[in-house]
């Protein structure tokens, strides 16, 4: 029986599964033999082993998963989790038993907080695992090794080993749990590794087991026939050629064009990017800058960043987002009070406005960056809700230099007023991973409600239409952004909606190019009416098709 989830780009793998080990057993409660000094000392050089480890994984992986794994090396480094496993050890915990209650007591924490935070639970609980293999002298748990290829099956994955499959061996993967917007999904698309997340029944498969792992279609079809193999055969040859065929820019049969732009979160990612045909940047995290600081970076700091990526794309547009932090995200100078929901909290633009001299310097560094380049540079803020905040930051960025400045379309709010916000903005540019989020009351990394997690949901979709009116109506250009835009048969969606550009992680951009040469603009706003008019987001995709 064909197995459903939700699939992560459009690639087809085939072969036998071989599924993650189970994890080392939880340290038994114990006490150490009396030297806590030396108890301690272990520890510590445990906690530097891994840190170092995991940054050396970061450097090996760059583009996305470096800053995933950069993060998760700050979690071993982090001192209050140091201070909480000397004082267990102190007390007479085993240095084993005391990292394991210290990382949970803070997996704990987080999983509470919900969004972002408990996100970052999971990325805890491995760093935790990591460090007590190395106090076992143990090899830290991971992917398996085979000597033949193989599609990887867990539960799901943590994003160190996500970032560091061995793209040699490792097929395809399906999780059982996660969903389309999960850490794991995006770092899939970012490899072009075939992935289907959110699979009920697929760790009942035995080891060997050979199956068809279909992104497309969000199917894992087990034991297939000769019949289903040949098609499936058949697209991934398909799908070969498209990878190395002529880049052209985006464009619909008919002559429309739609412009294909990255998303970044470095400037080193930015030379792959080209290589790739993006047509420019769509969105440019920040949030590098800022990261394991005590006070912000300067204007001077910032500025020579931001020149490094706007060296890359002479010409061309580049969309850089203003630092999206907050209690989600929290920085040491920024915001670090505790919020009971720190995803409905005081994040984004709102947590800029309470420290204003932060948003000063980042938006003076860009102006001072914009003045020295070539490239064509927007700028715009995350988490706005309505007309008022986009004037707000409207007004500052024209104030200190900039020409172009717009907003992130992610709080269903700003949807319902789009017309409103368009007379102030230059852009909006629509988050749709956050959107769908707020819009389904679903975080999107719990696994429980990842079915709701999905952008094809007709509710979402009426929200992207009035932002595309709002934009047609103005004359002002509505982009997309979220991992939506990486999906091909959704990106046509998109562009029928009435969105004007689309950005992705770079390793979509050829099978968007493809898919949108196939239809024209009439064709993509047919498809765009039938997905409208669904009752759900299954029904949405099939009508679209």
């Amino acid at each position: 029986m064909d197995l459903k989830g939700t699939g992560v780009g459009r690639g087809i793998a085939i072969g036998p599964i071989l599924r993650m080990p189970d994890p080392l057993p939880d340290p038994e409660p114990g006490s150490h033999a009396g030297d806590a000094a030396a108890e301690l000392a272990l520890v510590r050089t445990a906690l530097a082993q891994v840190s170092t480890d995991l940054d050396a994984r970061a450097v090996a992986a760059g583009g996305e998963a470096q800053a995933v794994l950069e993060a998760a090396a700050l979690m071993a480094a982090d001192p209050s989790l140091a201070e909480d496993i000397e004082r267990r050890i102190a007390t007479g915990t085993s240095g084993e038993r005391a990292v394991f209650e210290a990382f949970g007591a803070f997996e704990e924490m987080l999983t509470a907080l919900g969004g972002y935070m408990a996100e970052r639970a999971g990325d805890l609980a491995d760093v935790s695992r990591r460090v007590i293999a190395s106090l076992r002298g143990v090899p830290a748990p991971g992917v398996p090794s085979s000597a033949i290829p193989f599609i990887l099956v867990a539960r799901d994955l943590a994003p160190a080993d996500t970032a560091t499959l061995d793209l040699d061996r490792v097929l395809g993967l399906i999780t059982r749990d996660g969903g389309p917007t999960s850490h794991t999904a995006i770092l899939a698309r970012s490899r072009s590794i075939p992935a289907v997340v959110g699979v009920p029944g697929v760790l009942d498969l035995a080891d060997g087991t050979v199956v068809i792992a279909d992104a497309a279609a969000g199917t894992v079809i087990p034991d297939p026939s000769d019949t289903a193999l040949v098609a499936a055969r058949t697209v991934i040859a398909e799908r070969a050629a498209r990878a190395v065929a002529p880049v052209t820019d985006g464009v619909l049969a008919d002559g429309t064009p739609v412009p294909l732009l990255a998303n970044l979160g470095s400037p080193a990612d930015a030379a792959a990017a080209v290589a790739l045909g993006a047509e420019g940047v769509g969105l440019f995290r920040t949030e590098f800058l800022f990261l394991d600081l005590n006070t912000a970076p300067t204007v001077a700091e910032q500025q020579a960043r931001y020149s490094e990526l706007l060296a890359h794309f002479p010409g061309r547009k580049v969309v850089v987002r203003a630092l999206d932090a907050g209690a989600d995200k929290p920085l040491r100078f920024l915001n670090a009070a505790e919020e009971e929901n720190p995803a409905l909290g005081l994040r984004g633009l709102r947590s800029l406005r309470a420290s204003e001299q932060i948003l000063r310097d980042q938006l003076t560094a860009l102006a001072n960056a914009q003045r020295d380049s070539d490239a064509e540079l927007w700028v715009m803020a995350p988490m706005v809700a309505d007309a008022e905040e986009t004037e707000y930051f409207v007004a500052l960025g024209r104030e200190l230099g900039l020409t172009t400045v717009g907003v992130m379309a992610e709080i269903p709010s700003i949807a319902l007023v789009a017309g409103q916000v368009l007379e102030s903005a230059d852009f909006v540019s629509i988050g749709t991973n956050d959107l769908t989020q707020y819009t389904m009351a679903a975080d999107r990394m719990l696994g429980s409600v990842a079915s709701y997690q999905d952008p094809w949901h007709p509710a979402v979709l009426r929200l992207v239409k009035l932002l595309g009116d709002a934009g047609a109506a103005s004359g002002k250009p509505v982009g997309a952004c979220g991992e939506a835009a990486a999906d091909p048969a959704l990106a046509v969606v998109l562009v029928g909606l009435g969105v004007t550009s689309l950005s992705m992680t770079p390793a979509a951009l050829a099978d968007v190019r493809a898919e949108l040469a196939t239809v024209t603009l009439n064709e993509a706003r047919e498809r765009a009416t039938r997905a409208l008019a669904a009752r759900s987001a299954a029904g949405a995709r099939a009508a679209a098709s």
